[in-house]
């Protein structure tokens, strides 16, 4: 699929890298961007992200034929109405949000409003580093991009914005908004906390000094996504509240039976724990559950 015009507002670790990787597949003739900083638009022509960056809304928006937004999620709303008088009739519009609920909920009227159709996406790539300059071209290669219809979506914008991601070497995969949330909140939401807590807990200040001398390889694994945008897991954290409290408060449980066993000094259990971890991660990393790659 090509487009003439795409619209992307905001331009961080995943708009710069969908700006990249739209010019590398020739995806669009031109690649339009809306920024919030002066300082973005020198960034955006040294890193070449994008055939213009602006602070104007309208020349970021009017005439695209596709519009990503790709924004924290506490910004998308206001953003889609500033943006609502300058979309063309017809248009897609899309984000690559965390969480789908409240942005499909939101957005789609707003995007109606002005005769264009809003799908809701969310591609499961991304990185612990933020910022244009993290951007890569790569970065939505064999990915799964989650694709959120509602009911009364057309055929033809699921189409388009499948073929969009599908465009950037992407797999497309359709899930009702619903499902995507508690999926994730599972899978990408409760591993950013956990990692969090462990940074937070480990390498408090209440700690003695030597603590983090011996935090190695495997403490920097484990917590590596909790370099990520603090700005942006608030939002996520706050715009998925209810599944992830859910899976907290699952995952609490099974660390306090843990923890019974280890009083008990129950060794059954204990080695049951690890050898069922194990057998797990290895065959997901064997055989990742639906890829398409395996």
């Amino acid at each position: 699929m090509h487009w003439e015009k795409i619209s992307l507002i905001g331009l961080g670790l995943l708009g710069g890298s969908l700006g990249l990787a739209i010019k590398q597949r020739k995806v669009a003739t031109c690649v339009h961007a809306f920024v919030r900083r002066e300082n973005s638009i020198a960034e955006c022509r040294k890193l070449g992200v994008a055939d213009l960056a602006t602070l104007d809304m309208k020349t970021a928006v009017e005439g695209a034929d596709l519009v990503v937004f790709c924004t924290p999620l506490a910004q998308m709303s206001s953003l889609a109405e500033k943006a609502q008088a300058y979309l063309k009739p017809g248009a897609i519009v899309t984000d690559v949000g965390s969480v789908k609920g409240t942005v499909v909920r939101d957005i789609t009227p707003i995007v109606a409003a002005a005769r264009a159709e809003f799908i809701g996406s969310h591609p499961m790539a991304g990185s612990e580093h933020t910022g244009m300059r993290a951007a890569f071209a790569g970065l939505f290669e064999k990915a799964y991009c989650i694709v959120t219809p509602r009911p009364g979506s057309t055929d033809n914008a699921i189409r388009t914005v499948e073929g969009f991601w599908k465009a950037l070497g992407g797999v497309p995969m359709l899930l009702r908004p619903e499902v995507h949330d508690d999926l994730v909140s599972r899978s990408s939401h409760l591993p950013h906390i956990v990692a969090a807590e462990l940074a937070n807990y480990v390498l408090s200040p209440a700690n003695p000094k030597e603590q983090a001398a011996l935090c190695a390889s495997g403490f920097r694994d484990t917590t590596r996504i909790a370099s990520g945008s603090p700005e942006m897991w608030r939002d996520i954290a706050l715009a998925n509240r209810q599944n992830l409290s859910r899976v907290l408060g699952v995952f609490i449980e099974d660390l306090q039976e843990f923890q019974l066993a280890l009083e008990r000094e129950d060794i059954r259990t204990i080695e049951e724990f690890f050898s069922k971890a194990k057998q797990r991660r290895d065959k997901w990393v064997a055989h990742p559950a639906g890829s398409a790659f395996e």
